[in-house]
C-alpha cells in the first residue's frame, strides 16, 4: 500500500515536464548542431538529463510513497531522498563533461563555434517554456511538501536561467564577440553544478539525521512547554524522513502523578503537535518526573521485587506490617522514595498509628537506597 492521491498528483506533474523536457532537449541539440551553438548543445543536454531525472522522480514517488512495512518500520520516504542525492550527483557530473568541452574550446579558438539565428529563437522559447513548468511543478512540491518535487522544479528552473545565458552568448556571437558563447556555456555549467551540489548536500544531510531548523525547533519547544501538565522538557529531537519530520522529546511532569495521568499527557502532547506543525508526522513522547540531565540516575537501582523483599525484611518486627495495602515507589534523583498505605480501621487511637507510622518510617529508611517514607492512613 501506499499514498495512491500523492503518487498520482507527483506523476502527473513528472509526466507533463518529461514531455516537455523530451521536446526541448532534442529541439536544442539539433538547433545547436545546425546553428552552430556550443551553449544550446550544452542547455539541451540539461533539459534531457531533466528527463532523467523525471523518470527517477517517478520510481521515487511510487516506492517512497509506500506505507511502513516489518523491514521499513518508519516507512519508505528516504527513497525520495536518496535518489535526489543520485539526482543531484549526475547533475554536477553532467556539468563537469560540458565545461571541461567549453574551456577546451576557449583555450582553441579555431574551434569556437558561430550561432546563428535558430540558435537564439530556440533558446528563447525555453526560458518561457521552462519557467512555467517551474511554476506548475513548484505549487505540487509546496502542496505535497515533497523536497524531491522541488529539487526537480529547481532543475527545471535551471534550464530556463541557462537559457537566458544560452540567448546572451549567442548574441555576442552573433555581434562578433565569438569567444562569449564558450563562456555562457561556462557559466551554465556552473549554474548546473551548484545546482546538484545543493541537491545532493540537502539530501545527505536528512540521510545522516540533520535536526530541523533551529527556528521551527524553537517553536515546538515553546508550544510544548505551554500545555497543561507539562513541567519542562528536554532533549527534543528532530529529524527529517522525506517531505515528514519525525520528533522525539523527553517530558517533565509531576513527580506523583498516576501512570496513566502521565500517559494521557504524552499523547494529548502527540497528537496537537501533529495537528499544529504540517510536517510533523509522529512524535515519540518519553515521560520523566525529574529532568534526568541534572539529577543523578536512578538506572541502576534495583526493581520492584528486589525492594519490596528488603522492606519487609527490615519490618520484621514491627506490628501491622502485613496490613499494608500498596506500595508505591518513586525513583527520583538516585534514590528510592516510598509512599506506604494504611487503613486507621486498624488503629485503637491516633497515637497508636503514630508509632506504627514512625517505627515503618524508621525500619525503611534502613534499607539501602531509600529516600523520603511518607505513610497515609485512610
Amino acid at each position: 500500500m501506499f499514498d495512491e492521491q500523492r503518487y498520482k498528483e507527483t506523476r502527473k506533474v513528472t509526466l507533463i515536464g518529461s514531455a516537455l523536457d523530451l521536446v526541448l532537449g532534442v529541439a536544442k541539440i539539433l538547433a545547436g548542431y545546425a546553428g552552430s551553438s556550443q551553449a544550446l548543445i550544452a542547455d539541451g543536454v540539461h533539459s534531457l538529463s531533466d528527463l532523467v531525472t523525471d523518470i527517477m522522480v517517478l520510481f521515487a514517488a511510487k516506492h517512497g510513497s509506500r506505507a511502513a512495512d516489518e523491514d521499513h518500520p518508519y516507512g519508505h520516504a528516504r527513497i525520495e531522498t536518496l535518489m535526489t542525492v543520485v539526482l543531484g550527483i549526475a547533475l554536477i557530473l553532467v556539468a563537469l563533461g560540458i565545461g571541461y568541452d567549453a574551456v577546451r574550446r576557449l583555450f582553441h579558438p579555431a574551434m569556437l563555434l558561430h550561432p546563428g539565428w535558430l540558435a537564439l529563437a530556440i533558446a528563447a522559447i525555453s526560458i518561457f517554456s521552462k519557467e512555467a513548468i517551474y511554476q506548475y511543478t513548484m505549487r505540487v512540491a509546496v502542496r505535497l511538501r515533497s523536497n524531491l518535487l522541488r529539487a526537480n522544479a529547481w532543475h527545471s528552473r535551471s534550464d530556463a536561467i541557462s537559457s537566458v545565458i544560452v540567448v546572451i552568448g549567442v548574441a555576442g556571437s552573433m555581434a562578433g564577440l565569438t569567444y562569449l558563447d564558450a563562456i555562457a556555456t561556462v557559466g551554465v555549467v556552473l549554474m548546473i553544478a551548484r545546482i546538484g551540489w545543493d541537491m545532493a548536500w540537502h539530501s545527505m544531510t536528512e540521510l545522516v539525521d540533520t535536526g530541523l531548523d533551529p527556528g521551527r525547533v524553537e517553536k515546538m519547544r515553546d508550544y510544548v512547554k505551554s500545555m497543561d501538565g507539562v513541567i519542562d522538557l528536554h532533549m527534543l529531537r528532530t529529524r527529517r524522513m522525506g517531505a515528514d519530520a519525525l520528533v522525539d522529546v523527553h517530558l517533565q511532569v509531576g513527580p506523583h502523578l498516576s501512570v496513566s495521568e502521565g500517559h494521557h499527557i504524552s499523547e494529548v502532547v502527540r497528537n496537537r503537535m501533529i495537528e499544529e506543525f504540517d510536517e510533523v508526522t509522529d512524535v515519540m513522547v518519553h515521560i520523566d518526573p525529574e529532568n534526568d540531565e541534572d539529577v543523578q540516575p536512578c538506572g541502576e537501582l534495583p526493581l520492584r521485587h528486589e525492594i519490596v523483599e528488603k522492606l519487609r525484611q527490615a519490618w520484621a518486627g514491627i506490628a501491622c506490617r502485613d496490613k499494608i495495602e500498596n506500595i508505591t515507589l518513586h525513583y527520583l534523583d538516585g534514590k528510592i522514595h516510598i509512599d506506604l498505605q494504611l487503613s486507621l480501621d486498624i488503629f485503637n487511637d491516633q497515637k497508636s498509628g503514630q508509632i506504627i507510622s514512625d517505627s515503618l518510617i524508621s525500619a525503611s529508611k534502613s534499607v539501602e537506597y531509600i529516600g523520603d517514607v511518607r505513610v497515609c492512613f485512610h
